[in-house]
């Protein structure tokens, strides 16, 4: 039994963050009710479990929000924060009062146990990542979605951009076992996912310090029964080769979408930012998948203003933008991290001119975006179809092009090939075949 009351549990998760922290809710939530606890979908709940992230200064403000929120909501529960805004700022969260259990995400089992062990006393405890440290969240069984599910394949990141404090929250590289990636997939074939997607802090350093790679997690998806597309998260440029874009290209259930952080379109930026690759070698990766997988996509997240950017280097970001022609990008502001060496960079751009960088970057974004999908237009390709409301159904092709058919019969969970027949704002339409 749980000794809280000497009673087992309900609990309730509130998460924040990237899909590798809706994995760790997923799989922490499962080892809960293995231990006899009940999930609850809607607070008040015995325990409400935050789990935070901390990728920028406004991750760090909504965490307290939420803390502040959910403990007025729940004055008698016990209210435990974990997750990167703990890890990354130890002090910053031993200051919120609100919370009981204040725990770090070194290891993931030890917050399930301190959850599940909760008697009265307040309870602070966040250990630093190690360089030797192994790979050691849960597995999962379920996700969210009903059609897709994100398996989280690794951990950490040693690259220590200059703007990033997520090497603090998350420690080193470090790699699950291929044994475990084909249990879970197998588990979740079994309930009923078609669809994985493998994601990381840094996906691209999967294996890093093995015999194996990204491209042998890949295969061991694909190689289950059940499953019927794989695809990747987002992934760091200089670390794909031309043996890997082969070895993918002949797995028929591997989707090209290559999400490639790009973060800067001019070369002086991205050396500030201690990146590892300059615009010339992103541009011939590019040009390389586009030759090995014919009818790829390419998708971005671009940082503007950051530390010491002027007019004309946001120029040339800009127009490297429009050349690479992205399917889709995910367009920011740059955000000042306490600890990080881009902090104490000098000539810091001002919130007015990061604001109006951002729209322009965006309008070049979309005008990318508009174009691609024009050229999906003609095409017949598979659709996996994810959720039905009013009588339209909403799928992706294996590209991740969003289509929306009005059709009255359910598709949920079917792969229907489709001729994709006009272009909107950020859909495409269609007609089955």
């Amino acid at each position: 039994m749980n000794s809280f009351g000497g009673e087992y549990l309900n609990f309730h998760f509130k998460t924040l963050g990237c899909k590798v922290n809706q994995y760790e809710t997923q799989a922490m939530k499962e080892a809960l009710i293995k231990l006899g606890n009940t999930a609850r979908d809607f607070a008040p709940a015995d325990a409400v479990i935050v789990n935070s992230c901390t990728v920028t200064a406004e991750s760090d403000r909504k965490t307290r929000q939420l803390i502040n929120r959910v403990r007025k909501d729940n004055p008698d529960a016990i209210i435990v924060l974990t997750g990167c805004m703990v890890q990354a700022f130890p002090e910053k969260a031993k200051s919120i009062k609100e919370a009981d259990i204040i725990i770090g995400n070194r290891d993931i089992s030890a917050v399930i146990m301190a959850i599940n062990s909760y008697e009265s006393e307040k309870l602070f405890n966040v250990e630093e990542h190690r360089q030797k440290d192994a790979y050691n969240c849960p597995s999962i069984t379920d996700f969210s979605e009903r059609t897709r599910a994100f398996m989280k394949i690794e951990d950490g990141c040693n690259r220590y951009c200059s703007y990033c404090v997520i090497p603090k929250a998350r420690g080193f590289v470090r790699s699950r076992s291929l044994e475990s990636i084909n249990a879970e997939a197998r588990a979740l074939a079994e309930n009923g996912y078609i669809e994985i997607v493998l994601v990381g802090i840094n996906l691209s350093a999967y294996g890093q310090g093995t015999d194996y790679d990204l491209c042998d997690a890949v295969e061991t998806v694909c190689s289950v029964s059940g499953i019927k597309r794989v695809r990747l998260g987002s992934l760091e440029p200089d670390h794909i080769t031309d043996r890997m874009l082969q070895r993918l290209s002949v797995q028929e259930k591997f989707c090209p979408q290559f999400h490639l952080s790009l973060q800067s379109g001019c070369d002086e930026t991205l050396k500030r930012m201690n990146r590892h690759y300059d615009t010339a070698f992103y541009y011939d990766l590019v040009s390389r998948i586009r030759n090995v997988f014919s009818d790829a996509s390419i998708t971005t997240d671009i940082m503007v203003g950051f530390a010491g950017e002027t007019d004309e280097e946001f120029r040339k970001s800009v127009e490297f933008v429009k050349k690479i022609e992205f399917a889709r990008a995910h367009i920011f502001a740059y955000s000042r991290r306490a600890g990080t060496v881009a902090d104490r960079m000098p000539n810091q751009v001002i919130n007015a001119i990061k604001r109006e960088r951002a729209k322009s970057m965006a309008i070049a974004a979309k005008q990318s975006e508009t174009e691609f999908l024009k050229k999906q237009v003609g095409k017949i390709v598979p659709v996996l179809f994810e959720a039905e409301k009013n009588g339209v159904a909403e799928g992706y092709t294996p590209n991740y092009t969003r289509v929306c058919l009005n059709e009255k019969i359910d598709l949920k969970g079917r792969i229907i090939n489709v001729r994709i027949t006009d272009a909107f704002d950020d859909y495409v339409t269609g007609i089955p075949i």
